[in-house]
């Protein structure tokens, strides 16, 4: 079996705990106007690879992925969109190296596609961008209700998830939505983590490199107070929901 990927990076820290090796895979069903990687929707470009590949670029990282608690993340792109690759290649990483195993997801996945790769997935960073329907539409081309669902299923299943927001002034950060947000982590068993990434513009070169226009235009990074005061706002909507339980 072979994988389609784009990238990868061997000393990651910011996907998963400890150092990571990260694996970014080609594809993509969403075209998220702040995506950083706007060069991975394209599911037919990319590299093909094995999974015994994957492993001999790991091999010779391991000591510092054991050491410090790491292991391997894989994105995207999205990589459920290729899950019988990702299971196989965490499967292996299992049974070879004994790696932690995480999987980077906008979680636009049916269940039935992802049960396999979840048998082999430690910690899933699951990445809700909007609670609002409409908006979501706007924003990344999908609606999320397929996101939604998958999000509720891995409570169901009891798999430990990382929540990510990107804060986008403008776009993400109104009252209604982070309460909206803070509301549905409340009512999900399984979230060990809440992070709230702070919009930035660090892929911009990539939109133009592609010849494609930035939808995003003019939008600022989030200041220190907008982001604490969001977050004041998603945890209030949770400690309601646990009240209310």
């Amino acid at each position: 079996m072979k994988g389609r990927i784009h990238s990868m990076e061997t000393f990651g820290t910011v996907d998963g705990p400890g150092i990571r090796f990260v694996l970014f895979m080609q594809g993509c069903a969403l075209q998220c106007q702040f995506c950083h990687n706007p060069d991975t929707w394209d599911p037919a470009t990319g590299r093909q690879v094995t999974v015994d590949e994957i492993l001999n670029e790991i091999e010779p990282y391991l000591a510092y992925y054991k050491g410090s608690g790491g292991g391997i993340t894989v994105t995207g792109g999205e990589p459920t969109l290729q899950a019988p690759f990702v299971a196989q290649l965490f499967k292996a990483c299992k049974e070879r190296f004994g790696l932690h195993t995480a999987l980077d997801s906008s979680g636009f996945c049916d269940p039935s596609h992802a049960v396999e790769l979840m048998t082999y997935t430690d910690l899933v960073l699951l990445d809700l961008k909007q609670m609002n329907n409409a908006k979501h539409e706007r924003l990344t081309s999908q609606p999320n209700e397929r996101i939604l669902a998958f999000a509720r299923w891995l409570s169901t299943i009891h798999k430990p998830v990382w929540l990510r927001h990107v804060l986008i002034p403008g776009i993400t950060d109104s009252t209604e939505d982070l309460t909206s947000l803070g509301a549905f982590i409340g009512q999900q068993a399984n979230i060990e983590k809440i992070e709230l990434l702070p919009y930035h513009r660090m892929g911009v070169y990539k939109w133009q490199q592609l010849g494609r226009t930035y939808p995003l235009e003019g939008v600022p990074t989030p200041t220190d107070r907008e982001v604490n005061r969001a977050r004041a706002l998603i945890d209030t909507a949770m400690k309601q929901i646990g009240i209310n339980r």
